[in-house]
């Protein structure tokens, strides 16, 4: 019998497609379930404005909870410090670069390409709203998982960032324990969903046609297609939750042609949500606030005091007010109002909350750099301590990298490429690759140049300057230095103009003139 080939029953209609993404909803849904209660408990400790997973009153107070603002102050620092660290404001954290399979003849060419690129992107970067919303992204992420979506802007900002709240969004993993699939619930009026999605069909013969001013709700699916092999290809489904009506079918194809980037701090195997360390430090921070909290009960019983007095007839508690001047009728013989010796002692409190709150700053990274009180520190000092914190975070920094920075580069390279506004050189079909260099990917490298930089030293003294330009390629050193630092590629001579320059030299060495004086200038 022939083989037919015959379609997805998945996507046979638009029934079976609605099914099929709401089952696949209903299973986000579920597992975001088992989170709520863990990261409703940290936003009410920490971020008490955000957004709640629960149903809330607009302006809604959250801040009962809270009698040290410790842990408050100690996640947006911790923001701060992560950006600054990650991907500072109006500088350069990343470099494209020839991939290894460039040809070596091909790659100083195209490093200098790429590298006008990259000054193009990050020229972008730093006029869009990148920094604004990344930060609100850094604050979600100390508490366990970050979304950002980056979409096309207008003719003015190309590109536009969103920092989506971890309430309206839900993941799901796929085969290789990679969130796959970013359900988005959003809340608007009908008549405005053409302005969130100008592409989107509504229906004609809808239920709200007259009722264009009720809110409804929209889930934005995006997932991913593995039905095309070798291929990295997403789909989009927009669905009118309250009727089922697919409103926009979309189909995204190509490397960073995602649009959500979905970056967790830690996680277990297996596990979709990742957990920050506001998660290592709830226990600390909860025992400060109890602490303080305590401690102000006590300092109220100690001001106005706790009184026992004699159930003798005379006296009506209710009528007694402890107000200067008021007299208190007492029976004769009878001891009247007399004070209860407050037993407590909280002068032992300020210990466990010093320990505490030094426990808390431990877990959200803020001691890392100390304080600016004193001599300010060197440039050397700041290197190291940097360095330091790249260590201290060691596998989380790592994720991040593969989260967060290579797949927002990925995704920027995309659409400005797709806009025609950048053009990336290929050579025989092979792809650039990006290099982080960040101030925390730059600490890394500290150690390579120390240890190059005392490898000449030893050599230098043990067998003398010559012995160790016979051993190292000088050229070839320069060149990896460069890298290392983040020196730009145009800052350095090609092979050409330094063979040019050597044969000036030598000439004017063999007529015994010295340096050319033009050999600085070229």
């Amino acid at each position: 019998m022939p083989y037919i080939d015959l379609p997805d029953p998945i996507i046979v209609d638009n029934k079976n497609k609605v099914d099929s993404v709401l089952k696949k909803y209903k299973e986000a849904e579920m597992l975001q379930d088992h989170w709520k209660p863990k990261y409703e408990e940290a936003y009410e400790y920490t971020l008490p404005q955000r957004q709640s997973f629960y149903e809330e009153t607009p302006a809604d107070r959250r801040t009962d909870k809270i009698f040290d603002e410790t842990a408050v102050v100690g996640i947006q620092e911790f923001a701060s410090r992560l950006q600054s660290g990650m991907v500072p404001t109006f500088a350069r954290w990343a470099n494209l670069e020839a991939g290894v399979e460039i040809p070596e003849e091909n790659v100083e060419e195209v490093n200098e390409q790429l590298d006008s690129i990259t000054s193009y992107i990050f020229e972008i970067l730093g006029s869009s709203n990148f920094n604004q919303e990344v930060h609100e992204s850094f604050m979600d992420l100390a508490v366990g998982t970050g979304c950002l979506m980056i979409e096309e802007g207008d003719a003015i900002n190309p590109i536009k960032f969103t920092s989506v709240p971890l309430p309206q969004v839900k993941f799901l993993n796929g085969p290789d324990n990679k969130i796959d699939t970013v359900f988005r619930d959003r809340r608007c009026p009908y008549n405005q969903i053409n302005v969130l999605y100008p592409k989107a069909i509504i229906p004609t013969n809808s239920i709200f046609k007259n009722d264009e001013d009720r809110k409804i709700t929209l889930i934005d699916s995006v997932y991913r297609d593995y039905s095309k092999k070798n291929q990295e290809v997403y789909k989009r489904c927009i669905i009118l939750k309250e009727t089922k009506d697919i409103l926009l079918e979309e189909e995204y194809k190509g490397v960073g042609s995602n649009p959500y980037v979905v970056f967790r701090w830690n996680k277990a195997s297996g596990e979709v949500w990742g957990r920050g360390p506001v998660f290592n430090a709830m226990s600390a921070i909860k025992t400060c606030n109890l602490t303080i909290q305590l401690i102000l009960e006590n300092a109220q019983m100690a001001v106005s005091g706790v009184y026992q007095i004699e159930d003798d007839g005379v006296v009506n508690t209710d009528n007694i007010s402890l107000v200067p001047g008021t007299l208190i009728p007492i029976a004769p013989n009878s001891r009247g109002l007399m004070p209860i010796t407050n037993t407590g002692r909280f002068d032992v409190a300020q210990l466990v909350l010093e320990d505490m709150r030094n426990n808390i700053k431990k877990a959200l990274y803020m001691e890392t750099l100390g304080r600016p009180e004193g001599t300010p520190m060197s440039a050397t000092e700041v290197s190291e301590r940097m360095a330091d914190l790249s260590r201290q975070i060691g596998s989380s920094f790592g994720r991040l990298q593969a989260e967060f920075v290579l797949p927002v580069l990925r995704r920027v390279i995309k659409i400005l490429n797709d806009q025609g506004r950048i053009e990336i050189p290929n050579v025989n079909g092979r792809e650039i690759q990006i290099q982080a260099v960040s101030p925390l990917s730059r600490a890394q490298y500290n150690q390579d140049i120390t240890d190059i930089n005392r490898f000449n030293e030893i050599i230098g003294v043990t067998f003398g300057p010559q012995m160790l330009n016979l051993i190292v390629n000088q050229d070839s050193m320069a060149k990896h230095l460069a890298k290392l630092m983040n020196i730009p590629e145009k800052l350095l001579r090609d092979k050409a103009e330094q063979q040019q320059i050597a044969n000036q030299m030598q000439q004017m060495a063999m007529a015994g003139q010295g340096t050319p004086p033009n050999a600085e200038q070229q």
